[in-house]
Formats: C-alpha cells, sequence, structure tokens
C-alpha cells in the first residue's frame, strides 16, 4: 500500500503541475490582483523553489492532513468530509442493495439454466452490465422526473419545498433514482459472476455426493455450492466498494448529486488544482484501505488462500 500511495502522490502532483503554473491559473480567474496578492500566492506555492523541493513540501503537509486550499479561499479537508459522506451514502445502499439481490438471482438462474427465466435474467445482466450509466440516468430523469413528476432530478436534498412532505422522505426521494441506476450497474455484474461461478460449483463431485446423502436442496445449495462460489464475488464486491468510495463521476454528475465524483468533475472543469489533488489522495487512501479488507474478508473465506 505505501509504494502505491506513494506512486499515486508523485503522479497526483505531476499532473497538477503539468496543467500550468497555479498562480497563473488563479491569475486567470482575479481581476487585476495586487502585488501583494501575487506575492503572497508565490510564497504559497513555493514557486521559487525547484520541482522536487516543492513536491516535497507538498508531501510534507500531505501526510500531515493539510490538503491545501481551494479556490473558494476554504481548506480542501473541510470540503472533503461531507462530500465523502454524501459518497458514502449514496454508494453503500447501491452495493448492499446489489449484493442482496445479485447473489439469490444468480443462484436461481444457475439453477434454472437454459430455462426461459434464465435467458430473461441473463439479458437484463448483460443490458445493465454494457449500459453507460449516465444514459440510464438522463433516461430514468425524463421518465420520472419530467414526465410523471415523481421524483426529483437533481441534489441530494430540497430547496424550495420537501419532496413527499417531510425532510427524511425529501432525502429519500432524492436517493431513489441515482441508487436505481448504481444498484442495476453493479447487479448485473455480480449476477453474471454468481451465475457462472454457481454452474461450476454445482457439477462438483462433493455437491452430488451431498445431494445422494440426503439434504435438502436450498442447504446443498446456500450451505455447500454458495460458500465455494462466493470467494470470487467477494473480491468483485470490495473492487466495487474500492471504487465507489471514489465516487461515480458519471451518475454524480448526471444527478448533480453533492458527492467527491460530482466534485472531482467540477474542480478538474475550474482547474481548482489544489481540490483536485486533494480529492485523488483521499481517493486513493481509501481504494487501498478497501482492498486491504477485501484481502482479509477472501481469506476468512476461503482458508486455501491462508499463509503460515
Amino acid at each position: 500500500m505505501i509504494p502505491v500511495f506513494l506512486g499515486v502522490a508523485i503522479l497526483t502532483f505531476a499532473v497538477g503541475n503539468a496543467a500550468g503554473n497555479p498562480l497563473d491559473l488563479i491569475r486567470a480567474g482575479l481581476r487585476n490582483p495586487s502585488p501583494q496578492v501575487i506575492e503572497a500566492l508565490r510564497q504559497y506555492y513555493h514557486l521559487d523553489r525547484p520541482v522536487y523541493e516543492r513536491f516535497l513540501l507538498w508531501f510534507g503537509e500531505l501526510l500531515q492532513g493539510n490538503l491545501g486550499v481551494s479556490q473558494s479561499g476554504r481548506p480542501v479537508a473541510q470540503q472533503i468530509g461531507a462530500w465523502a459522506f454524501t459518497t458514502l451514502e449514496l454508494q453503500l445502499i447501491s452495493l448492499m442493495l446489489a449484493v442482496a439481490i445479485g447473489i439469490p438471482v444468480g443462484v436461481y438462474s444457475a439453477k434454472k439454466q437454459y430455462s426461459n427465466a434464465d435467458y430473461a435474467i441473463t439479458s437484463v445482466a448483460i443490458f445493465g452490465y454494457s449500459m453507460p450509466t449516465f444514459w440510464l440516468g438522463i433516461m430514468l430523469i425524463i421518465l420520472f422526473s419530467f414526465y410523471l413528476g415523481w421524483l426529483p432530478s437533481s441534489g441530494a436534498e430540497g430547496i424550495s419545498f420537501f419532496w413527499w412532505g417531510n425532510p427524511i422522505l425529501d432525502q429519500l426521494a432524492h436517493l431513489v433514482l441515482p441508487v436505481t441506476v448504481l444498484t442495476y450497474v453493479t447487479l448485473a455484474a455480480i449476477v453474471r459472476l454468481v451465475r457462472a461461478n454457481m454452474l461450476e460449483v454445482l457439477r462438483q463431485d462433493y455437491i452430488l455426493a451431498a445431494r445422494s446423502s440426503g439434504l435438502s436442496d436450498r442447504t446443498v445449495t446456500y450451505r455447500y455450492a454458495l460458500r465455494n462460489a462466493i470467494s470470487p464475488v467477494v473480491t468483485l464486491v470490495g473492487l466495487s466498494f474500492g471504487a465507489a468510495l471514489g465516487g461515480a463521476p458519471a451518475t454524480e454528475t448526471t444527478f448533480s448529486w453533492p458527492g467527491l465524483g460530482y466534485a472531482f468533475a467540477q474542480a478538474a472543469l475550474n482547474l481548482d488544482i489544489p481540490l483536485v489533488q486533494g480529492i485523488t489522495v483521499v481517493i486513493t487512501i481509501m481504494v487501498l484501505v478497501a482492498n486491504l479488507i477485501t484481502d482479509m474478508a477472501y481469506v476468512a473465506l476461503d482458508p486455501r488462500v491462508r499463509i503460515d
């Protein structure tokens, strides 16, 4: 994790500097800044020093939790906290729903191989796996927001009025469309993986032996077959969780959801380099931690991969 984090930090700093002189970028957004402001910015960004010294100074501040100051004048760390919470609210709900629905559906599809239900489930899963999330989001907004008027089209809460009558229901109403998009996309991948693994496991000799010993079909399916087929799914869920922590820029931008992905896209468009660098570093840390947890869960579920 340490070499990966260091490598991402170096690349993040290099790309940020490749975008141009931060002083020129800030000057472009200010009208006739005073010489005092220019000199203060020059000292803040250490522009009088070589690039490697600027990186060491920036990395040292990073290790102390100082992510710099954005163009708005606010510390980056203070802004990221609220965005991260909003992203986790959206992504965790979507991921839990995808797992809760995808595993039983994948198992059912495997048990009903080549049936009409299996064909229908597989077709829906392939469609969801192949479809751009922003396109589905736009289609849902057109249908449920503009034509039917049932759900809000953007944001995380109401501005002028509460949907469905009160603040709690208003937040739930704003969650419905983006959660539906993310759940469907993640669900499609889980269903396909569970089905493929279950088809392989159900043909194993020990499954036939378990059936012949008189065990119920539910016990054989969920206690023996699914337990041996679930490990790759845990890996997929862990990787999906790691990616989810970084936000879904396309989905969050489509619904103007105030999370890390939407903030990152807006910061990149505005050339807010400190904010882009700060969000990138935070996402890197969250993904690395999620991958570590996934590896630990994989070892706990499958004793064959344990190392003495």
